[in-house]
């Protein structure tokens, strides 16, 4: 009788990991291709990967939006870089223009010639405990997937940015990542890694944050109004 019990248990939590494993590939194969490494060349350097500011990771990623060729990262990656360039998923290198930047939400909006799929934007924000998974470039190793729950919907006042409306995740987000793509169980785009919480380094600590879609896309359409009008 124990023994069928600890069976069934073992088969419950394996069944688990399964449905999680399978959300994870469908998440990166309808989503990993809107995502992109996106490579600043700091002052004083000739080449992307040197020179950036202290806390700040020498590359970072990028999400296509709204259209080919639009990318949105984040602005601390980009906002003091002389010149940028992205990297697709083939490996490909496409020189970026910088759009605009919003401090105040860390943003900013890049240009590609190269026509990347934008992601696919969830219709609502996911409930506090929904797999979620983050596409970045941790470490500048490339373009990886990790995965968790949502550990907070609506997060605001933290400090790192003016403008806040963070979702909160403890799938894992190390230096690189910021700029990546947080996407819900379907791949569709729920917010964009902004920052890590830690008070001793920019290692993961389990309790990140991704600027909510919602703000998000406001934000990157208020900067393409601002672009037009100028």
């Amino acid at each position: 009788m124990i023994k069928s019990m600890f069976a069934i248990i073992a088969l419950l939590a394996l069944s688990t990991l399964a449905v999680k494993a399978d959300h994870a590939e469908t998440a990166w194969r309808v989503a990993s291709p809107s995502v992109v490494i996106v490579e600043p060349t700091w002052p004083g350097h000739k080449r992307p990967g040197f020179g950036a500011p202290k806390g700040t990771a020498p590359e970072g990623t990028g999400v296509a939006v709204l259209e080919a060729g639009l990318i949105v990262t984040a602005a601390h990656v980009v906002s003091r870089a002389t010149s940028v360039t992205v990297r697709d998923e083939a490996g490909d290198r496409h020189p970026a223009k910088i759009v605009a930047v919003d401090v105040p939400a860390d943003l900013a909006l890049l240009r590609i010639e190269k026509p990347v799929k934008p992601v696919t934007i969830a219709p609502e924000r996911p409930a506090t405990g929904a797999h979620v998974c983050v596409i970045g470039n941790a470490f500048g190793l490339d373009l990886s997937i990790t995965c968790g729950i949502v550990s907070a919907r609506q997060r605001s006042g933290i400090g790192f940015n003016r403008i806040e409306d963070f979702i909160q995740t403890d799938a894992a987000v190390n230096p690189g990542a910021s700029g990546g793509a947080l996407i819900d169980e379907q791949g569709r785009l729920v917010g964009l890694v902004s920052a890590i919480f830690t008070k001793e380094s920019d290692a993961n600590a389990g309790v990140n944050f991704a600027v909510s879609s919602d703000l998000l896309m406001s934000r990157v359409k208020i900067m393409l109004e601002n672009v037009e009008t100028k």
